[in-house]
């Protein structure tokens, strides 16, 4: 079969590999992926990797390099052991790719995401959704409606790690919200902030394409370039007294944008960490404790939020969709993928891969 496999930085090739002949397991499932997103961990892979494909067989999967990619996708199944009843043949899914023991401190609390043992689809897994077939656990796939599409469904892995940063951050209808960052995963949270009922959204951008987008998908947002902005004066301007916001969602994982939402939120207010830091960051810690702020740091998600997510979906108030720039066949995946995220002068957001096409 055919697939996009990751060898090593620089090194995506779309090849034959064998195809699975069957689910493997009583608990797993046979799944011909329809669509998948290429995500920001695929890109740090692709520049500077490995980092979390292994290079060594993966401590709870054995899973090695090279890797076929995806972990962002919906798929339609094939086959089911005998253990699976959720689904049957045909049945469309979309895939929740966390992959972890059921019985180790974490799992026995249903906190799978926090597995030190964690594996994932498409990053240190034999399979993943770019590649023409696949198997996985029972527990890794969802179900989905009618009213949600494949490329929807594909979503969902996304807007899982945008809608539990909004959890954490406690957002509700009325709330003042501040989106540091407006990349995939921003855009996705600045919707969510938007169907959990916050009423005043301010949206933190440094790039142009960027800021015209979060415009668009919540036209009702205060959108500005943090460079060329007072934004004391600007949070004072729009929060009930000058007070801050409630909410600020760090969603870039870079200080500048970290220390903005420590400024932005009131006193008590919530700053939750959603991007990625990959180095250390200098904050002002005296002010985190004048204010007497709360700081929430995400991981991935929890597992059981899919089917929250297939609803808001399905009902129009979680537009997940409209974030997706482009749609490119498996063979383009490194010109018109890969590159066409890391060009600097290019206005794509998310790139999905149709497994179809």
């Amino acid at each position: 079969m055919k697939a996009v496999r990751y060898y090593t930085r620089k090194d995506i090739r779309v090849e034959d590999v064998p195809a699975p002949s069957g689910p493997l397991s009583d608990d797993m499932v046979l799944i011909e992926p329809l669509v998948c997103g290429i995500c920001g961990t695929d890109l740090h892979e692709y520049i500077a990797g490995p980092i979390v494909t292994p290079a060594t067989p993966h401590v709870y999967s054995g899973a090695i390099l090279p890797q076929i990619l995806g972990h962002e996708f919906s798929a339609r199944v094939i086959e089911v052991g005998r253990n699976v009843t959720h689904v049957t043949p045909g049945t469309r899914v979309s895939v929740q790719p966390l992959i972890s023991p059921r019985d180790d401190y974490y799992g026995r609390r249903g906190l799978y995401h926090l597995s030190e043992k964690m594996a994932c689809v498409g990053l240190s897994w034999d399979w993943g959704g770019m590649g023409e077939l696949a198997v996985v656990n029972g527990y890794n796939v969802f179900p989905v409606p009618d009213s949600v599409s494949d490329v929807q469904a594909a979503m969902i892995e996304p807007a899982a790690v945008a809608l539990y940063g909004v959890d954490r951050g406690g957002v509700e209808a009325g709330s003042t919200v501040l989106v540091s960052g407006v990349g995939p995963i921003g855009a996705l949270v600045l919707l969510a902030t938007r169907a959990a009922g916050a009423t005043t959204i301010f949206v933190s951008e440094l790039n142009a394409n960027r800021r015209a987008l979060a415009k668009k998908l919540v036209p009702e947002a205060i959108v500005f370039d943090p460079r060329e902005t007072d934004t004391t004066a600007l949070f004072r301007q729009h929060t009930e007294d000058g007070v801050g916001v409630d909410v600020a969602l760090e969603c870039v994982g870079a200080e500048a944008s970290l220390n903005l939402c420590a400024a932005a939120v009131r006193r008590q207010g919530t700053v939750v960490q959603v991007g990625l830091h990959v180095k250390p960051a200098a904050i002002d810690a005296m002010l985190w404790a004048l204010k007497d702020i709360t700081v929430e740091a995400t991981w991935c998600y929890p597992v059981t939020i899919w089917p929250r997510i297939a609803q808001m979906i399905g009902a129009g108030i979680f537009p997940v969709e409209q974030i997706v720039t482009a749609q490119i066949s498996p063979e383009d995946v490194v010109d018109k993928g890969f590159e066409a995220l890391l060009d600097p002068n290019a206005s794509h957001m998310k790139i999905l891969v149709n497994m179809k096409g």
